[in-house]
């Protein structure tokens, strides 16, 4: 059985929130008039946010840099370790998503002590970007060649905004991320962020792997529907729901962090 969330969190069922950061300099939405400072600020209050309402880690993610690119820039990235160097918790794991560059979030990761990074590493997807076709076996090197190994690595095998290539089931992709691409955790999510995946898929993901990793929903945790999930998934990464109105690109609400929390830990 895979002890990953007790050793990682300290806990079963972990809730792994977003910090989710505005438009990095170099992307079409980025705010000059704030500048970096401004942006500092503003991921500043989410994080109190939602270390006082009690979630178990903090995953920060470039979520606003629309339209997402496959490589990251250097000012990008730069900014990025910037954000997590000042604001990173010291009571509880903090992770790295880079949308859509693994090896961007496994540097910045590498260089702010992160434990872990969310990205898509396996597969080949017609998706808003185009086509996507991760590297794993260039990521995997890389986290070796540059003493990475303690990050771990949470796959997302059904990515938002894309459709996977080819006819594989849910089953066939998590059980193939395990053993052939060696990843620490299965993501399972819906077709953007903020929408729920059917739990099914979940279900099937977990059936694949059984206790050999934990399987993550990813997108969708709502208060209403998270104790369902658990049912089945190790634990939740959960974002939009716990902003003012359930909405994105708001600020963290605290009593939504609060109340999101307490249900998990009725299910725990």
């Amino acid at each position: 059985m895979s002890n990953l969330p007790k050793e990682m969190f300290g806990c079963a069922k972990p809730v792994i929130a977003m910090a989710h950061l505005p438009a990095l300099p170099g992307t079409p939405r980025y705010d000059p008039s704030a500048g970096v400072d401004g942006l500092v600020d503003w991921v500043r209050k989410d994080v109190a946010q939602l270390l006082e309402g009690g979630v178990d880690a903090v995953m920060f993610c470039n979520e606003d840099d629309r339209p997402y690119a496959l490589r990251a820039d250097f000012e990008a990235v730069s900014v990025m370790t910037r954000v997590i160097t000042e604001l990173r918790p010291t009571d509880r794991p903090f992770g790295v998503d880079f949308l859509w560059d693994p090896v961007a979030a496994l540097a910045i990761a590498k260089a702010t002590g992160a434990a872990f990074i969310r990205e898509v590493v396996t597969g080949v997807y017609e998706s808003d970007m185009g086509i996507w076709a991760p590297d794993a076996a260039a990521l995997y090197r890389y986290r070796h060649e540059i003493h990475a190994k303690d990050v771990r690595i949470f796959a997302n095998i059904t990515p938002e905004f894309a459709s996977p290539l080819g006819n594989r089931s849910v089953a066939q992709r998590a059980k193939s991320a395990v053993v052939s691409t060696l990843v620490d955790a299965i993501l399972i999510a819906g077709p953007m962020a903020g929408a729920e995946p059917d739990v099914r898929f979940v279900r099937e993901a977990k059936g694949a792997v059984g206790d050999t990793v934990p399987v993550l929903l990813n997108t969708g945790a709502r208060v209403d529907n998270i104790a369902q999930f658990l049912t089945v998934a190790d634990g939740v990464i959960v974002g939009s729901s716990l902003k003012v109105d359930g909405y994105t690109w708001n600020p963290v609400d605290l009593e939504r962090v609060k109340a999101f929390v307490a249900e998990v830990r009725k299910v725990r």
